[in-house]
């Protein structure tokens, strides 16, 4: 345990079922060996060993989470010297560019050292442009690890903080994690890793504003509650380490295709300690389909089956007894792999061949396993504190199953060959990676009829084995399918860069003069889609020119016109109006797109703007809500309306750009609370209107703020639709509505 370290520990009702759990379970287990089939012992114990690793491993996710560290973040003293470490091998110009001008803004001093591990004439040029350090190695031995320990050759700095190729840091990084350093026995700093393509394979979004990640549980609670007991794991980017800590274990570790998970080992075991930031610093690219994301998983598991069998991490030396399980808890994670696979097997066998682990499915068997089974629910999303998602993570589970239990084998493989996660956006062929999971659904369909016929032709099924072995395959293949759609959809063709849904407002002129505001919905440094009122002559391959608007200032843009949209035709025959455009940049220069870039990359403005969440209501609060008869507020995302506005210092209507939601104004600068006039920008023109504002929030974005105002509950306007209805003159506050929808 960490000294004298602040934690959230669960509230009396979650214990309670963390409890009637551990009873239950107990109950249940110990007497499961009275239905062990005579007729199939090693089916009957293999089912009854799965069983028990499951409930060891809730217990070691027990240990991990029932008391989440809250630490204080302590100021960065001044003077201390820092380098920034940048690895790269394979990655696109584009794409280091943009984390290393993130990282150059950020603030306190620094240095930043780009380690080319390609050997590349344009990261070379990259660096000298940008004026960062550049190193490069003749031979990539030992892979990322051996390219940062080059690295640490280079510098001189106390400090070296690391980031992937891809991870594009906030400029208040350095601040927000230096301070931790005060304690001399600190050895590194860990903050989450986030990414910022929401539409990734690893990210589910609802209609809503809830965007879950596959890792979300694991940066925010498990690693919290590792770092209570000064278990927290170096994740191989967006941390910072203390140089003389490395130096003593040697620097990076070589020796395993982990160096992550290798190096916080021994670290810990040295008798350092660690600190895990849960404030989300830095984001960078999640793999897009299921081939990086598998292929990623695959080496994070061989690694630990690496150190696992080169540090004997149950008895190593120098850990705390707590430190030795959060390490095996995390490491045995990957058998959950041939656990996982019996569970999909077991009731297609029993199905097909009429042979069955249990001798029995009776009363007493199902007033056991029932409440065993909804308790352990109950428990697991409790503990996990709304980040849990049992339904998601099963298709998860579903869709790595089998590269957890390959990994495992390299327990007892040789020498195995690091490899870098894929950084592209774009999704293809996936079919081999998701055979094992086609294969389960269609026996899992085929073994239904099957043991039908077992019970009603051959008699070698019970009634209750047939009922509760189909439930079992149906859910079975359930999963899989629901697994299959997600992959197939996240697969399909999509644009090579992520376009975020940040709402901007523009001007753009158009050939001939015509000169229009608009709001941006979606954009990234290739392209953008704009909803606007818009010439009737517009057609794709128009070139336009105009201004973006960000919170540090104007921005020209040239672009040219690739698709227009229409709405839905008022008149059978007729196409709809043009009611947006997406458009391709045409930059000026490498500087222009930098400033969109910096604006875009290196923070969560997406997630604040749009009030997006990754936490979801877990079962007791559900219940609650249901016993105090509240209704869930369910928010759908908010649409935005360019506005000009009076700053309330003195300038007219007009002057001032910002955007309008149904509830909230945003400005590039501080705004007085009280009404405002602004005038809004629709598809049918500009309309003055009063609004009033209330409290302010400001929004942090890489190049300056953004300020949120909430709209005084008068001021707030019951939103439709436009298009349900012809396009009339908005009239006050009640005719604004199509400015508050999507156009």
């Amino acid at each position: 345990m960490s000294k004298g370290i602040r934690y959230e520990q669960l509230r009396p009702a979650q214990i309670l079922v963390v409890i009637a759990y551990l009873v239950v379970a107990v109950i249940y287990l110990s007497w499961r060996p009275t239905v062990f089939n005579p007729q199939a012992p090693v089916f009957s114990v293999l089912l009854y060993v799965a069983e028990l690793y499951g409930f060891v491993t809730a217990l070691l996710h027990l240990v991990m989470t029932w008391r989440l560290a809250d630490r204080e973040m302590p100021p960065a003293p001044p003077g201390l010297s820092v380098d920034v470490l940048v690895p790269t091998l394979n990655e696109s110009v584009n794409l280091v560019r943009r984390t290393l001008l993130a990282a150059i803004e950020m603030d306190y001093p620094h240095k930043v050292w780009l380690l080319d591990d390609g050997n590349r004439p344009a990261m070379a040029q990259l660096a000298a442009e940008l004026g960062c350090g550049y190193h490069a190695r003749g031979s990539n031995e030992h892979a990322k690890a051996g390219n940062l320990n080059a690295g640490l050759a280079q510098s001189r700095a106390d400090f070296v903080a690391v980031f992937d190729a891809d991870h594009a840091p906030a400029r208040r990084f350095l601040v927000e994690t230096l301070g931790y350093f005060n304690d001399p026995e600190v050895s590194f700093v860990q903050t989450p890793q986030d990414f910022f393509n929401l539409d990734s394979y690893q990210h589910r979004k609802d209609r809503q504003t809830t965007v879950w990640t596959e890792q979300s549980l694991f940066f925010r609670v498990i690693q919290r509650g590792k770092d209570y007991w000064n278990a927290a794991f170096f994740c191989g980017s967006c941390a910072i380490l203390r140089r003389s800590s490395l130096d003593a274990i040697g620097g990076f570790a070589t020796s395993t295709v982990t160096e992550d998970l290798h190096t916080s080992l021994k670290l810990h075991k040295a008798g350092f300690s660690s600190v895990y930031h849960p404030h989300s610093l830095a984001f960078g690219i999640a793999p897009a389909s299921i081939i990086p994301f598998i292929k990623q998983r695959i080496r994070w598991g061989q690694g630990a089956m690496q150190i696992w069998r080169r540090e004997g991490v149950l008895f190593a030396r120098g850990l705390t007894f707590a430190q030795r399980l959060n390490y095996v808890a995390s490491m045995s994670t990957y058998f959950d792999g041939w656990q996982k696979g019996f569970f999909y097997i077991a009731p297609i066998v029993v199905l097909t061949t009429g042979l069955s682990p249990i001798s029995s499915f009776s009363e007493g068997f199902l007033i056991r396993f029932i409440p065993y089974i909804v308790l352990t629910f109950f428990m697991y999303e409790e503990i996990s504190r709304g980040y849990g998602r049992t339904l998601i993570i099963e298709q998860y589970n579903f869709a790595r199953f089998w590269a957890f239990a390959w990994a495992t084998l390299a327990m007892i493989r040789g020498k195995l060959k690091f490899t870098v996660t894929s950084k592209s956006v774009a999704g293809g062929g996936y079919r081999r990676f998701v055979l094992p999971q086609f294969l389960i659904l269609v026996l899992s369909v085929v073994a239904v009829p099957v043991g039908l016929a077992m019970y009603a032709y051959f008699g070698k099924l019970p009634l209750d084995g047939l009922i509760a072995n189909s439930i079992w395959a149906v859910i079975n293949g359930g999963l899989a399918l629901l697994m299959l759609l997600f992959t197939r959809a996240s697969s399909q063709s999509r644009r090579n860069e992520y376009r975020f849904p940040i709402p901007l407002p523009a001007r753009l002129r158009f050939p001939g003069g015509a000169t229009t505001y608009g709001t941006i919905d979606d954009i990234s440094s290739s392209g953008f889609r704009l909803y606007a009122q818009l010439p009737d002559e517009v057609r794709n391959g128009t070139e336009v020119d105009g201004e973006l608007y960000l919170p540090s200032g104007t921005l020209p843009i040239r672009a040219n016109i690739a698709a227009t949209i229409r709405a839905p035709s008022q008149r059978p025959g007729e196409p709809g109006y043009i009611k947006a455009i997406g458009c391709v940049f045409d930059w000026k220069s490498a500087a222009e797109r930098d400033r969109l870039d910096l604006f875009l990359y290196g923070s969560d403005l997406q997630w604040q703007v749009q009030s997006l969440t990754e936490r979801s209501r877990t079962p007791l609060q559900f219940l609650g809500d249901v016993f105090r008869g509240r209704r869930a507020n369910h928010v759908g995302r908010r649409q935005w309306t360019t506005v000009l506005y009076n700053d309330g210092q003195g300038t007219s209507v007009g002057k001032k750009v910002g955007l309008l939601s149904r509830d909230l104004l945003l400005t590039f600068s501080p705004l007085p609370a009280g009404v405002h006039e602004v005038t809004t920008i629709t598809r049918t023109g500009l309309e003055r209107i009063q609004v009033g504002t209330d409290t302010e929030v400001v929004y942090d974005s890489p190049v300056a703020p953004i300020y949120g105002h909430a709209l005084a509950p008068s001021a707030v306007p019951q939103p439709r639709t436009i298009d349900e209805a012809p396009r009339p003159a908005v009239g006050g506050l009640a005719g604004q509505a199509g400015m508050l929808r999507r156009l």
